[in-house]
């Protein structure tokens, strides 16, 4: 590839790199994403794969998914495919589907972006890669309900702080390039004669890994704050470093965060800790301080108890996260939300009398606290906030199996990832070692097996403690056993609530 040729400004060509000086070819491009590509082109219309797909393909990744901008309208798009829906209110958009294989299609978008040597006014910039999901209807709700200082355009509309609400105004691929956010994501790959169009020094940026916002920084932030998380995802997620300039808004507007619709925050939530990079997420998040607007409670915890138990489970929970991912393997928000407020539900306990801190229902009320704490900003469904409890509900009773009973915890449907977090607890102290390798190797004996298993089931040991928090995994008060009962009994500690 030839980085001395010039990057083109707003006003000019692009730099269109040959098939010849990239690495991109067809045999890369999923076959669905192909034939929207051809057939778009053979109707008479300009189709380009655009966006994230196009920079990991460049960075010798596989992308998980395609996306295609073109001057077709989403009502020409329809007519197109009969597979095809239009989608989203804030931005307009064709899903092309096949299967459970989705392919979408943006329109090219109109900007009135001045020159990056000029003062920048208001840009408008709709995320032609963004998912469409729970969040953005969920905003675009929202922007029909936005008070008095918007303005109104044929069909765009922004908050009085530069934030767009709106906007399916289009324009050409020259317009289309300047809405978008980092440079990076700014590649476009022509289906015509299999070039890809450089506006923006995408490729010099890609090349070097480094992170640039396209335009003014602090206004492209204004716009939409959520980039912040955004910036914070790419460098997470592609070991990228965020230039100066585009990193130094974010410590005077990371606030504007705390603006944006709960629902969409919890979306970007889920692709910052469950796409791969959980680990680099936390670490980037807490680096730029954007952590402590996402999830405060989450931030206070742990700049009080730094490197402690807490700590280390979280990132070890991510990590194991991350690995999952990597093999295949499904995750769930519900999981990612115990790990991250294991400690203001620590802390939660830790208000609430020394007698109580072993009773299931002060783990609950624990629970309850710190998930409130954490809807001030994150929008969690509701089979998430109950599920959160119930892997923490669950904790005492797989530290103190009861006899036969045990055998029934295997049915409950939230028992794997409440197993997964008690030998996650138990890997750093934080619960008995031999409690949790006797759950393991009860789910993999046969049922006869698994009854004698049960009338000698361990009784757990006190677990080491480091002042984070009560010791929920201390063996409670003796009570009278039942009958068929053996072990522990009674009301178990909130073994998941503390660090132990």
């Amino acid at each position: 590839m030839n980085d001395n040729l010039p990057v083109s400004g707003p006003s000019g060509a692009p730099r269109i790199i040959a098939r010849s000086d990239h690495p991109i070819s067809r045999s890369s491009v999923s076959q669905n994403a192909l034939r929207v590509l051809y057939r778009l082109k053979e109707a008479g219309f300009e189709a380009f794969l655009v966006g994230g797909c196009v920079r990991d393909i460049m960075l010798g990744h596989e992308p998980k998914d395609f996306d295609v901008a073109t001057n077709a309208l989403p009502e020409e798009v329809r007519r197109l495919f009969r597979n095809c829906r239009l989608v989203g209110r804030r931005f307009r958009l064709a899903h092309v589907v096949f299967g459970h294989d989705v392919i979408e299609v943006a329109t090219f978008r109109a900007s009135n972006a001045p020159a990056q040597s000029e003062d920048p006014t208001r840009e408008e910039e709709a995320e032609a890669d963004a998912e469409i999901g729970e969040a953005e209807v969920a905003d675009a709700v929202e922007a029909e309900d936005e008070p008095a200082g918007e303005s109104r355009g044929t069909d765009r509309l922004m908050h009085a702080s530069g934030r767009i609400l709106r906007d399916n105004i289009y324009g050409s691929i020259g317009d289309d390039v300047w809405r978008r956010d980092f440079t990076a994501n700014a590649l476009y790959y022509n289906i015509a004669d299999f070039s890809v169009w450089d506006y923006v020094g995408g490729a010099e940026d890609i090349a070097a890994r480094r992170l640039r916002l396209i335009g003014d920084p602090a206004t492209r932030y204004r716009e939409d704050p959520v980039r912040m998380l955004r910036a914070a995802r790419f460098e997470a997620k592609l070991d990228f470093e965020l230039e100066p300039a585009s990193l130094a808004p974010i410590a005077t507007l990371r606030h504007l965060l705390a603006e944006v619709p709960p629902a969409r925050l919890f979306d970007e939530t889920a692709k910052l800790f469950l796409t791969g990079h959980g680990v680099a997420s936390l670490r980037v998040l807490r680096r730029h301080r954007l952590l402590e607007i996402l999830l405060p409670e989450v931030e206070r915890y742990l700049r009080a108890n730094p490197d402690g138990l807490v700590e280390q489970l979280l990132v070890r929970g991510l990590a194991n996260t991350d690995e999952r991912v990597a093999t295949g393997k499904p995750v769930t928000p519900t999981y990612l939300l115990a790990l991250l407020l294991y400690g203001p539900i620590a802390a939660a306990i830790e208000q609430l009398p020394p007698q109580r801190w072993h009773e299931s229902t002060a783990i609950s009320e624990a629970c309850d606290v710190a998930l409130r704490q954490a809807q001030q900003r994150l929008s969690i469904p509701k089979r998430v906030f109950f599920g959160v409890r119930d892997l923490f509900a669950l904790q005492p009773r797989l530290e103190h199996p009861r006899g036969r009973r045990a055998l029934r915890l295997l049915e409950q449907p939230r028992f794997r990832a409440a197993f997964d977090l008690l030998q996650l607890r138990a890997s750093l102290g934080l619960a008995s070692a031999e409690v949790s390798d006797w759950w393991a190797k009860l789910q993999e004996t046969g049922i006869e097996q698994r009854e004698q298993m049960v009338d000698a089931a361990p009784a757990p040991a006190a677990a080491a403690g480091e002042g984070e928090g009560p010791d929920t995994t201390s063996r409670p008060r003796r009570r009278r056993r039942r009958r068929g009962g053996r072990g522990g009994g009674g009301s178990s500690g909130g073994g998941g609530g503390s660090a132990g």
